[in-house]
């Protein structure tokens, strides 16, 4: 394979030097995922050896700020996720600019969440699941990863879309969330497919609905929330490909058309698979667009949860 021009660069760098991916959290996280799937691939792509960089902490603070402030080379990215437009919201100051300081390249993939309930929740479907919230208000816990986590969010947005009342339950992780959940000590919460595919299997939770706008091959007879009786509600997590503010436009076009080479690799292909992702296919074009719309849109849910960590 001939590689991509990403030399087109303000110092051409050499073929032999590694581009390293920053993914701001931990080792084993679906972004983390993604970004290994698609290294090999972007490597053959592009001519350059893939390093991946686990940089942890602070909502994937740390690791942006590497990716922001590094030089306009092309030889570092960032593998980002939705953290990147709530932290705005949830932290009194950030180094950076979340739209100013970075270069879109390409939105790679949504994760759908799956919103579940404990199976001695008498409720098979949303509409049950309304109906009992209403008749009982404020007597529901619903669980997230944590204050400001896309998990969090996306039970706001179903408080704010069907006027139920909830307490939501912090938790420092989707793993002990999803303990309680199986034990009842909270009674809902939404989670990634990943996360709880076998527990639903098992029967140890029940699937009442998916976040996204559409179905997910991974757990085909779930309903989306708005077929199952809330018909606004649409959330979607997301992971994208970004670099520092002022790539040339021809490293930026030219890691667009990587991406889409290594999205189509066996590695990402399973990755994709086994995470219960859905691929976006948003290059440098529209990615700035969507950028912009999701900061709005999870600001305005950042508001109205009250979350803050500082």
């Amino acid at each position: 394979m001939t590689p991509l021009p990403l030399a087109a660069l303000a110092q051409p760098a050499p073929s032999d030097r590694p581009v390293r991916v920053v993914v701001p959290l931990a080792a084993g996280s679906t972004v983390d995922a993604v970004a290994r799937a698609i290294a090999p691939g972007l490597g053959r792509a592009t001519g350059h050896p893939i390093v991946v960089e686990n940089v942890v902490g602070a909502g994937g603070i740390p690791g942006t700020t590497q990716v922001v402030k590094a030089a306009r080379d092309g030889l570092t990215l960032g593998m980002i996720s939705s953290n990147h437009v709530i932290n705005p919201g949830i932290y009194k100051s950030i180094p950076y600019d979340t739209l100013r300081d970075i270069t879109p390249i390409a939105v790679l993939a949504t994760v759908p969440l799956v919103l579940v309930v404990n199976p001695k929740l008498p409720v098979k479907n949303v509409a049950e699941l309304l109906a009992y919230a209403k008749a009982h208000p404020g007597t529901l816990n619903y669980g997230s990863a944590g204050n400001g986590s896309t998990l969090h969010l996306a039970g706001e947005l179903m408080i704010a879309e069907t006027g139920i009342d909830m307490r939501h339950v912090p938790y420092r992780g989707t793993g002990p969330l999803v303990t309680d959940l199986m034990g009842g000590q909270v009674q809902l919460g939404f989670v990634s497919i990943s996360q709880v595919a076998p527990q639903i299997k098992a029967g140890g939770l029940r699937a009442l609905a998916l976040s996204t706008p559409t179905r997910s091959p991974a757990l085909p007879d779930v309903p989306t929330m708005a077929q199952a009786g809330a018909p606004r509600y649409s959330f979607d997590a997301w992971i994208a490909l970004v670099g520092p503010a002022g790539l040339p436009k021809a490293t930026v076009d030219g890691y667009a058309a990587a991406v889409k080479t290594a999205m189509d690799s066996p590695e990402a292909r399973a990755a994709i698979a086994g995470q219960g992702l859905m691929v976006l296919d948003k290059g440098p074009d529209t990615a700035p667009a969507f950028f912009q719309s999701e900061l709005a849109k999870h600001q305005a849910l950042v508001k109205q949860s009250g979350a803050t960590l500082d």
